[in-house]
């Protein structure tokens, strides 16, 4: 039997009288990639924000690498020590290099040497297509650049598990083509991932599993094919015509 990696037990958060996760509860193995996808709102960025501890849950478990993150008593920061999150807003320093911004987790968190972290980060930017952007700010770089920067920052450390949320809806089709590229290898390099996206053509090439949210709950469960081609819930069907009649299904 495959023991879970991260498991999430009828998680429950609400903002005053708004409950914005239902029940959740959910298991994700180790190398396997979750999509979540829903309508804005539906509560997908809350639960990746829940999985880091960013926001406080007022019910339920979550469970890493067989720790419950969630017990009183658990410091925070080392909870995200084990776990990659990056956003779409791409949260670099403007005032470091690529190669400064990267280097910042393994060397005051993780405690690696600088020349270390440093051979690391060149390593991963040269792997990734960004060796020449090493000691260049962010403000020079593209959106997708920066982006793809902001993923290298958290994979650098080897997270047990990557959150990915909505990272390319800030960029245009040609940024988005890099990031996802990039998320891609990571995959098929055996990377743990949940992924919250509004890319469905993305989500069916690089999903294990889908997860469909509505009003905070999990309203349905499939392979990307199952789900995506053949949705067998009102609300699933509705959302995906809906991204079919904008052109993005």
């Amino acid at each position: 039997m495959t023991v879970a990696l991260l498991e999430i037990r009828e998680l429950r958060k609400s903002y005053g009288e708004e409950l914005v996760l239902r029940n959740i509860s959910l298991s994700l193995a180790e190398h396997q990639v979750k999509v979540l996808i829903g309508a804005s709102g539906s509560g997908k960025s809350t639960l990746l924000r829940c999985i880091n501890l960013l926001e406080e849950i007022d019910d339920g478990q979550i469970v890493l690498d067989s720790q419950d993150i969630t017990a009183e008593g658990v410091n925070p920061d080392g909870v995200r020590s084990k776990i990659g999150s990056v956003f779409q807003s791409f949260n670099l320093f403007p005032h470091l290099s690529v190669l400064e911004n990267i280097t910042l987790a393994p060397r005051y968190v993780h405690g690696v040497e600088r020349h270390v972290a440093e051979e690391q980060a060149r390593e991963l930017l040269l792997r990734f297509g960004l060796a020449e952007k090493a000691n260049q700010y962010p403000d020079l770089l593209s959106g997708g650049q920066q982006q793809r920067v902001a993923i290298l920052r958290a994979v650098i450390t080897k997270p047990k598990v990557l959150l990915l949320d909505e990272v390319t809806s800030a960029l245009d089709p040609i940024l988005i083509a890099e990031v996802l590229s990039l998320i891609t290898e990571l995959k098929n390099e055996g990377m743990t991932m949940m992924i919250a996206t509004h890319e469905m053509g993305f989500a069916k090439q690089v999903a294990d599993q889908v997860l469909f949210l509505h009003e905070g709950s999990i309203c349905e469960v499939g392979s990307p094919i199952e789900l995506l081609e053949n949705p067998q819930t009102e609300k699933c069907r509705e959302f995906l015509d809906a991204l079919r009649h904008a052109g993005r299904l």
